[in-house]
């Protein structure tokens, strides 16, 4: 039989003592089928026998997998998408969280699933990722990745913040509001979603800009391609601050005076899925539809 992975490596959630049977079996399963596993080092204090396994950073995993499991939520899959996008290796998603629009095999299934995944019987798609870049004074003092989004709020103030948006250079709008979601078609089923964005269908190559409480109510989402450049800047007087973040990850301390840079990564994420995986069933099973 032809074997596609060699190295696969394991990534559960942190500090989550359910995932600990979860890990063990799926450890034990791939040693049995004579894998290279290499699990995460957060990962390793449920492994019953870690000089089985090979033990690293996300980072080490992406660079010497062949493909990486995560066991988690879309949380967790969301941060190790992040620490191997620059590997460009596939992530294949276990559901031990609540929603799970991208973890998708069942822990009920999950060593079948797995063995047929294994030997080349799955889905495959790639996901782009953001990229934010914080500018002060011409130089960029910060520099973050995103899967789902990248959001600007306003942080610490009962005031709304005062947005401007120029999409390659060119005035959009300018709003008064409690903040931004920019969207992938990957996050524009979380928090873009529930401020009122569209369902974009995973392959397009589109972004949707969606603003959070606007004081106008002609504001409303939209939708660009996803090689645009998107720039925020800030045109009220009073200094406050705002809050920058990319998917879970917080930059704090932003100015009014910096100017926000949201670009489409270079390198997209690749997705494993089990085969015959139907996006539209996806949405139908995790947002109860008729």
């Amino acid at each position: 039989m032809q074997r596609f992975f060699n190295t696969i490596g394991v990534i559960g959630k942190l500090n989550d003592s359910r995932v600990a049977s979860t890990l063990t079996s799926v450890c034990a399963f791939l040693r049995k089928q004579d894998y290279q596993v290499f699990v995460e080092e957060g990962s390793a204090q449920f492994v019953c026998d870690p000089a089985q396994v090979r033990i690293g950073s996300a980072k080490q995993l992406g660079e010497a997998c062949d493909v990486v499991i995560v066991l988690g939520g879309d949380g967790t899959f969301l941060a190790a998408a992040r620490d191997v996008a620059s590997s460009n290796i596939p992530l294949i998603g276990v559901n031990l969280g609540r929603l799970g629009f991208l973890v998708d095999i069942s822990p009920d299934t999950l060593t079948q699933t797995l063995a047929q995944m294994l030997s080349g019987n799955y889905t495959q798609e790639e996901r782009c990722l953001l990229r934010a870049q914080i500018v002060r004074d011409q130089h960029i003092i910060h520099e973050e990745t995103a899967m789902n989004e990248v959001a600007i709020h306003r942080w610490i103030t009962p005031s709304m913040i005062e947005i401007v948006t120029k999409i390659d250079g060119v005035f959009l709008n300018s709003q008064r509001s409690d903040g931004l979601i920019i969207a992938t078609p990957t996050g524009s089923t979380a928090y873009s979603l529930s401020a009122g964005g569209p369902i974009l269908y995973p392959s397009l190559n589109a972004l949707v800009l969606v603003p959070l409480n606007p004081h106008t109510l002609s504001n409303r989402p939209i939708v660009i391609h996803d090689g645009a450049t998107i720039e925020i800047s800030f045109c009220q007087r009073k200094q406050i601050n705002a809050l920058v973040t990319c998917d879970h990850v917080e930059i704090p301390d932003v100015l009014i005076s910096d100017k926000i840079l949201v670009t489409k990564a270079p390198k997209p994420i690749t997705i494993l899925h089990p085969a015959g995986y139907d996006f539209f069933d996806i949405l139908r099973s995790k947002l109860n539809w008729g």
